[in-house]
């Protein structure tokens, strides 16, 4: 087995974030799912170098390098990654977030629309609007399921108030979408992922400038379905 490579940090407000940097030329920052880390995007940051751009790829808190927290509500980890991105002088860039890197992707390009140039959201879990929270059994038996085959660390401890957060109404961030301003691609995982794809709909509808495709690959599109992720990526980035 490869020998760890530690990562770089950057301290946000006491909480030690990590990340990884590559290339040169236009920023894109990818954020990665829960129970993942920013080894994720290895095969798809090689593409993004290759086609001239600058990556920078978070361990979001929790997970990877990055800090052990106590507080894992969402808005904390936008406000890591902003933190990370101002220390390393980035202002604009592309944003790319798979699951719940893509609901905290899709709050970060509402909060600082003059930020994000574009924006790509691989099938994000979306909140309900109203009414009462959905259930969590079915989230948290998904991840029983897999936790097994994870070979990452990350803290297990934050996934009960994540999927919390994920499944309880939240008006805030509904209201949030219609504050981007970047052209927005919206791609969905297909029958096989565990995101409805009517609530992927109803989001894309909400963002002023929002496309949706579907990829059918499941949850995991980018993982799954490498190539055609990296060529829907590619041709919407500018």
């Amino acid at each position: 087995m490869a020998a760890r490579v530690s990562l770089p940090t950057v301290d946000v407000g006491g909480v030690r974030i990590a990340y990884r940097r590559e290339g040169t030329g236009p920023a894109v920052v990818l954020l990665h799912a829960l129970a993942s880390s920013s080894s994720t995007w290895s095969s798809f940051t090689r593409d993004l170098v290759a086609s001239g751009r600058e990556v920078i790829a978070v361990d979001l808190r929790g997970h990877g390098q990055s800090s052990w927290t106590g507080d894992y509500l969402l808005d904390s980890v936008r406000q890591d990654v902003v933190g990370v991105l101002d220390a390393l002088g980035i202002a604009g860039f592309d944003l790319v977030g798979h699951s719940l890197g893509a609901h905290v992707a899709a709050l970060l390009a509402g909060r600082h629309p003059d930020r994000v140039r574009t924006l790509v959201l691989e099938d994000p879990p979306v909140p309900p609007r109203s009414g009462p929270p959905r259930s969590l059994r079915r989230g948290l038996s998904l991840f029983l399921a897999v936790q097994g085959l994870l070979r990452r660390e990350f803290d297990r401890g934050m996934v009960s108030p994540v999927l919390a957060q994920l499944r309880a109404p939240d008006p805030q961030w509904w209201d949030g979408l219609s504050a981007i301003k970047a052209p927005t691609l919206v791609i969905g995982g297909g029958p096989r992922s565990t995101i409805p794809g009517e609530r992927l709909a109803a989001m894309a509808a909400e963002i002023p400038h929002a496309e949706l495709t579907t990829i059918d690959a499941g949850h995991r599109i980018h993982s799954t379905r490498p190539a055609d992720f990296r060529d829907a990526v590619l041709r919407f980035l500018p």
